[in-house]
């Protein structure tokens, strides 16, 4: 079966989708400084990558499962969660998708194909290989995608899982989304400590899978690349191993400040520990979202009063998620024990 390109609405659907995670993100973001105390522990947003969640995610069929990193508020919102419960949970409230329980770091919805994240570097990717298993067992032709960072290719759950994934053929399409830092650590070839081998991709033959590298800011190169894999997958010829090359535009994380302290959101990693303006900068004017919403204007696909008004429908979604979730309540303090297991 040969992959079709995406038509005029399924290009619209994609603007659509990296609106909705670029401004859900942002949101959060601005809660730090708009309502101080309200979110507890750590955030960590994928601004610069919403082409290649989209991109990938434009496969996603009934059936399929998605796994991901903890930087993982895009999975969700493509597929389908409510914006507002989503909000909820990373503002700890019992409305949220977890019930308050989990936070930014842990989201889950089922019930959306979408089985969760870790705050553990890779701890996402052998459950994705169980749930693959499960997939191949039903016979229904389903796949599990599992999103995970540069980082985690360096971890032991990383090769243990591509391997039995090769071995048993499994329906998962490994999605390593290279971001250009770990934390503070660049990825980039100059930096020869910070990986065995660019692009990383080539660390699939050692699993004797397919290993693409891909423009992760383009979402038509994403949709193809990734579409061959899902292909491949559905019809039982195993996994494939996608290094979707991105920009992270923000810095590693946001944090509530202490009790006294200002609140200081960090400057980019590329900056702060690199000195390299120039290089961030760059990636600024390369920011995936106006550069789509660009290229459909161009195309004539939307006008520019219709993306105008696409944006304002996102901007009023968005701000009616941060209402719910703050007019939410916290959890009654009963339900501690409720999800302990022996």
């Amino acid at each position: 079966m040969s992959l079709q390109p995406p038509d005029a609405a399924q290009r619209i659907w994609m603007l659509t989708q990296m609106l909705r995670i670029r401004t859900f993100e942002e949101r959060v973001k601005r809660t730090f400084t708009d309502h101080p105390g309200v979110i507890r522990g750590h955030t960590h947003l994928a601004d610069g990558a919403e082409a290649s969640i989209v991109g990938a995610l434009s496969h996603f069929r009934a059936g399929d499962a998605v796994l991901a990193t903890y930087r993982c508020h895009g999975y969700p919102l493509t597929l389908g969660s409510d914006p507002g419960a989503m909000m909820a949970e990373i503002y700890g409230r019992a409305d949220g998708l977890c019930k308050g329980l989990g936070g930014s770091m842990h989201l889950t919805d089922v019930r959306h194909g979408f089985l969760g994240t870790s705050g553990i570097v890779g701890a996402g990717i052998p459950h994705a290989a169980g749930a693959a298993w499960a997939a191949q067992i039903r016979r229904r032709g389903e796949v599990v995608f599992s999103f995970f960072g540069d980082g985690a290719s360096k971890q032991g759950a990383f090769h243990e899982t591509l391997n039995i994934a090769s071995l048993w053929k499994l329906p998962v399409v490994f999605v390593m989304e290279n971001n250009g830092y770990n934390v503070v650590t660049t990825t980039s070839q100059e930096d020869a400590s910070a990986a065995a081998g660019e692009p990383l991709a080539v660390k699939a033959r050692a699993h004797a899978m397919p290993g693409v590298t891909v423009d992760g800011t383009d979402p038509l190169a994403v949709h193809a690349v990734v579409g061959e894999a899902v292909e491949r997958a559905r019809a039982g010829r195993g996994p494939t191993l996608v290094e979707s090359k991105v920009y992270r535009l923000s810095a590693h994380g946001n944090i509530i400040a202490p009790p006294g302290v200002p609140l200081h959101y960090p400057e980019h990693e590329a900056i702060a520990v690199f000195g390299k303006r120039a290089e961030y900068e760059a990636a600024l004017r390369g920011d995936p979202v106006p550069r789509w919403r660009g290229v459909l204007v161009q195309n004539g696909m939307l006008t520019p009063a219709g993306a105008d008004e696409l944006t304002a429908r996102v901007l009023e979604e968005m701000e009616r998620a941060v209402s719910f979730a703050l007019a939410s309540p916290f959890p009654d303090t009963a339900c501690a024990l409720q999800y302990n297991y022996a």
